[in-house]
């Protein structure tokens, strides 16, 4: 497996050997020894895992979690394609409002790490594709949150024709305005919540 730091403070890509032969393919998109090599902790502490279906063209994000509780998450995609982003949500952050994408798909079975505090999102290029997600914490609804996949200070990657998306994100507030509001996780409680959740 192949590892790399991305341009947002703590965020990391994963890209693992595929083995094919004639019956398929055998291939393991999480390696945990590779995980805290690459960054730092002693391991992922799996809490849930999570799996979302969408037709092509639908967006979804960007989605974060308060801090606390704060949630890391490890994505990849096993079936269609996706653009996947991440946006560093973390006020105080040396990387704040830095945008990374890049594409996830069954072929080279390429994932991301997302630490605690990082908004994520991505477009679906195909009917049926399939998003992966493992989870450092449970879904809890009222510590769900999200910032604008429109926000022109963003620039994210997104489809030419019209995006399919959820009301909540259709209607989400900009960088700008989740940070007026206070609504967004601190760069300094988010690591320390990482370093206690993860080693």
């Amino acid at each position: 497996m192949k590892a790399r730091a991305l341009g947002i403070i703590g965020a990391h890509e994963f890209t693992p050997t595929v083995f094919p032969d004639r019956r398929g393919l055998f291939v393991a998109p999480f390696q945990g020894d590779v995980f805290a090599e690459q960054t730092g902790f002693r391991h992922f502490p799996l809490a849930q895992t999570g799996h979302s279906v969408s037709r092509r063209g639908v967006v979804r994000g960007v989605h974060y979690t308060d801090a606390p509780p704060g949630m890391a998450t490890y994505v990849y995609c096993p079936r269609g394609r996706v653009t996947d982003f991440i946006v560093d949500l973390r006020t105080g952050s040396p990387t704040f409002g830095r945008v990374e994408s890049t594409v996830l798909d069954p072929e080279d079975f390429r994932a991301v790490y997302v630490p605690v505090g990082v908004g994520h999102g991505y477009v679906a290029h195909e009917d049926d594709t399939v998003v992966s997600y493992l989870l450092s914490g449970g879904y809890a609804p009222e510590h769900e949150k999200a910032v604008s996949l429109f926000d022109p200070e963003l620039d994210l990657p997104l489809p030419a024709e019209e995006p399919i998306l959820s009301d909540r994100d259709r209607v989400a507030p900009t960088l700008r305005e989740a940070a007026a509001a206070g609504g967004l996780p601190d760069y300094e409680v988010c690591r320390e919540l990482e370093r206690r959740t993860l080693g």
